[in-house]
Order: C-alpha cells, then structure tokens, then sequence
C-alpha cells in the first residue's frame, strides 16, 4: 500500500483517559475560540490526514509553503495550515504555553503549545496560494478577515470531533479506517474522486472512465468549510448515496468524507487534494477541469498543469481528464478526445442555469444529471 506523506501517520487523537484529564487541564489555559475552518483543521491533524503536519504552521514552515510549495525540510506542501488568533490574547502568549482550542458552541477541542507567534505579508500570501489578492475571492477574503496575528505549534491531543450536522457518523473514516478499508477489499490501484457538489453524468462518466483501469474508486466529498452558496453536505450525501445506490457497481466504490475546509487555491488546492488522498491510501485521484477554482481565477486546466511539476514527489498520480458532456449525435457521455461533433450538439449546463431549473421545479435534462439526484435537489432547493 502506498505510504502516507513524509511515511507515517501522524495521530493526536486522545485516549478515554487522556480525554477526561485534558478537558479538565483545558478550563485552566488561555482559550482560542476558533471557528469551523481551524476545528477541521485540528481533526485533520489529529486524524493523520495532513500528514505529516503535527501541528499549526510556524513562521519558518508558513513562508516556505507559501513561497516554495515546500516545507523546510523540503517536503512538498502547497496550502498553509496556520492559526490566527485575535491580537490581544497573542500578544499575551509566550513561547512554550500550552492553549485550549475552543470550538464556536464553547466545547474543548484541543491542546497545543506555543512555538511561534508571528506575522505575515497577507497580499504575498494571497497572490502566491490564490494568484490573486482580489477580496472577491473566497479564499483571499477568509485569510484577509481572519487577522494577521498567528501562532505556530504543535496539538497534543484532540480531545473531541466538530460537532456533524445531518452526515451520518459511519461516513466520517479517518486515513488509518479507509486504509484498512482498500486492504480488506484488495485493492491495489484506488482512484480518489474530489468533490464539493453533487455528482452530475460528467462527474459519473469520468468516475467510471477511471474505474476501467483501476481495482475501486474512493468517492471522497469534502464536508468541512466551504462558502455559503454552496449546496450543504447532507444533501450532496443524499445525491451520491442515490447515485452509488443506481448507477454504480458498488463493490468498486467507497463512499466516504474528508472532513477538511475547503480553500478555493485552485492549482495549489489540487496538490493539497492529492496530499490528503494519498494519506487516505489512495494511489491516483482524478484532477479535472478547473479543479478546485471558483470564478475565472484559474485557467480551465491550469490545476493538471501544476500537479504534473510535481508528479514525482506526490507519489499519488493524476489521473486528467478533459471537460465531459453529453453529445446528441453520439448519444453518449464523452469528451473533445471522443467526440467529432460541434458544441451545438452537446449538453452542458452553467451551475447558475441548473440552480434557476430547480428553483423552478424543472429538472436538468437526464443527460445532464441522474433523475434521482434532480429529485434531492428540486426537494432541497424548494425548501431554503
């Protein structure tokens, strides 16, 4: 089985024991109260899945990977995980103090302890993971609202998980439970799919494309952070249970969750992805069109581009695949590699234009997406 990034799991998960007494050690330290994006970063951490990060990013680490795409101990890296703090409790902290990580319902997370605090240059570090400093950008206006007072240090133990909201539990497998997954299955080549919104028929159609060359497929959403006009997790849970439940042969899938936030880094976040799968297990992950990005950003296939400059210390290979859709004259799922036929015969639609069909009640063509998912999403959107 491929190895874990930098070779081993990192865990920082509490036993029972630990747990009780650390809960009790945390109502005495100076207390972060820390919205959803850093609790999913702690679990992250805790659970292997950023492995080998053991903490939140020092100074010395944050520079590097924003500058280099490499940790200093030149392992490659691409999204800072770092820890904001509001000023005037960092200006209190010293080095080597223990602090408790408070989530936003006032429950105790964590433990880490102080080996930085810091600064950063917010525009280099925007221009250089988002290749932009545009606060229109979802991911600029997070690291540019959340302050510019950091601490870097190691977290000793997370002592409870984010609260999970309509996602049923079993769902929520750390690195070390899908891996034992793939070895119960015996499965050598495990394609990872990354996903933030439902699965339409392109998405099913390059899945499968997959599928032909490779032992299983591990369908893994991200259900941590993500902006506020994306569709919610338990109802994109609902459209893959449906569409695995219909359409997939599934002794070659597992549905699973990364509970990471997401960042909108486009290129960088495509590395990011494959990091976090190959800790999973994964062997390759598909990297489609415009991964990860959000707006025009990023060029259409700029994310392919960047993984291929670092394919061999990744480990985890890329698997890329153009733009899918469906043609008229084919009468099939296909891409520009496939197909000989004019735009006019093929059907793609904007997210924009689905929105507007379901908001009305209209289903997308069946070409476009599964009936079944259409139905959980007329339902969902009907409701807000």
């Amino acid at each position: 089985m491929i190895k874990p990034h930098g070779g081993k799991l990192v865990n920082r998960l509490a036993t029972s024991e630990e747990r009780e007494e650390l809960i009790k050690k945390m109502e005495t330290l100076p207390k972060i109260f820390a919205g959803d994006r850093y609790v999913g970063h702690c679990e992250m951490i805790a659970i292997g899945g950023y492995s080998p990060l053991k903490g939140f990013m020092t100074k010395e680490e944050a520079e590097a990977v924003i500058k280099d795409v490499h940790l200093p101990s030149g392992l490659l890296w691409s999204i800072p995980i770092v820890l904001p703090v509001k000023e005037e409790l960092w200006k209190s902290l010293k080095i080597g103090d223990e602090v408790a990580i408070y989530d936003k319902h006032n429950r105790p997370i964590a433990v880490i302890v102080v080996e930085d605090k810091y600064t950063l240059d917010l525009d280099f570090y925007c221009e250089n993971v988002f290749k932009t400093t545009d606060e229109n950008h979802p991911g600029v206006a997070f690291v540019k609202s959340a302050g510019n007072h950091f601490i870097g240090g190691e977290l000793l133990r997370l002592v409870n998980r984010p609260i999970r909201d309509g996602i049923d539990e079993s769902y929520y497998q750390d690195p070390v439970q899908v891996r034992k997954v793939i070895e119960e299955k015996g499965w050598k080549r495990i394609v990872a799919f990354q996903t933030r919104n439902p699965i339409h028929r392109a998405h099913e159609y390059i899945i499968k494309c997959a599928l032909e060359t490779m032992d299983g497929a591990l369908i893994h959403p991200l259900v941590g952070e993500t902006k506020k006009d994306d569709i919610p997790a338990p109802v994109r849970m609902k459209c893959y249970e449906a569409l695995i439940n219909n359409y997939f042969n599934k002794n070659r899938v597992h549905l699973s969750v990364l509970p990471a936030p997401m960042h909108y880094a486009g290129p960088r976040e495509a590395v990011h992805h494959m990091l976090m799968r190959k800790n999973y297990g994964c062997t390759h992950m598909i990297i489609g069109r415009d991964h990860a990005g959000v707006g025009d950003y990023y060029g259409t296939y700029e994310a392919q581009e960047f993984v291929d400059q670092f394919v061999d210390e990744l480990e985890i290979q890329p698997l890329k695949f153009e733009h899918a859709f469906y043609c008229t004259i084919c009468e099939n799922m296909a891409t520009s590699k496939t197909c000989p036929h004019p735009k006019d015969a093929h059907i793609h639609l904007s997210g924009t234009k689905v929105r507007a069909m379901l908001r009305e009640g209209k289903k997308p063509p069946k070409e476009f997406s599964r009936p079944e998912v259409a139905n959980i999403l007329i339902a969902w959107i009907q409701s807000e």
